[in-house]
């Protein structure tokens, strides 16, 4: 295997057969101590959170492809904690799709003076560059295409995606009685040029709250959702 990246939260390999090796770390994104999925700050490691990643990627990836929809996916072995994903090619330098069905997070911090924490969002998709050093910023539909990095119909496309995959995920919380707050998923351009879901859809890539509202940490999602711990 040839290693082609190094990330917080997994590390990325080369294999031979053209495919591509998604190994998952016990690392978790945070701020001031605190887990958040969009935070670009590694806050310590959880014991086993690597392998409850897959297995729960795992998990989403079977409904996600069930329902019709373009992953990346191939296999996993859970005791590893790694995955075997289809090659893709990144928008730009990566692009990411936040799903909000809940205000919450940098959404609050942002637009304050306009929303309280917890107020309905109604699925708003908001696109961001992937760029640690400038805070993973914000960019416009219009912004995308002057630089290069989406067409059109490919932004049409990436966001109607978001909200489906979206809404597979929020469904299938709701049947175990957990609530989907927000989500970021990341996409890219498979062989045949189409876009497809890459990456990972674990506890670190989604704010998820119980009935009573409190929320719920990766591993203990991973344990309600696969039934595994």
């Amino acid at each position: 295997m040839n290693l082609i990246y190094t990330g917080k939260t997994k590390d990325v390999y080369e294999l031979t057969d053209g495919n591509y090796l998604l190994r998952f770390k016990d690392d978790a994104c945070g701020e001031d101590g605190v887990f958040d999925p969009g935070a670009n700050q590694i806050i310590g490691s959880i014991k086993g959170k690597g392998r409850a990643g897959l297995k729960l990627s795992e998990f989403f990836f079977n409904k996600i492809n069930a329902a019709g929809e373009p992953t990346h996916f191939v296999s996993c072995d859970a005791e590893k904690a790694e995955m075997t994903v289809k090659p893709a090619t990144m928008f730009g330098r990566g692009v990411e799709a936040v799903c909000r069905y809940k205000a919450a997070g940098s959404f609050v911090r942002r637009y304050g003076r306009y929303v309280k924490g917890g107020e309905p969002l109604n699925s708003l998709v908001e696109i961001t560059l992937k760029d640690d050093e400038r805070g993973d910023p914000l960019i416009c539909k219009d912004a995308l295409e002057a630089l290069g990095i989406l067409s059109e119909e490919e932004y049409e496309i990436l966001t109607q995606l978001t909200k489906k995959i979206s809404g597979v995920i929020k469904d299938a919380l709701a049947e175990k009685g957990l609530e989907l707050i927000d989500i970021k998923l990341e996409f890219g351009r498979g062989r045949d040029g189409g876009i497809m879901l890459i990456d990972e859809v674990s506890g670190d890539i989604m704010r998820v709250a119980d009935k009573d509202g409190k929320s719920v940490e990766p591993v203990e999602l991973e344990r309600v959702m696969t039934g595994i711990s």
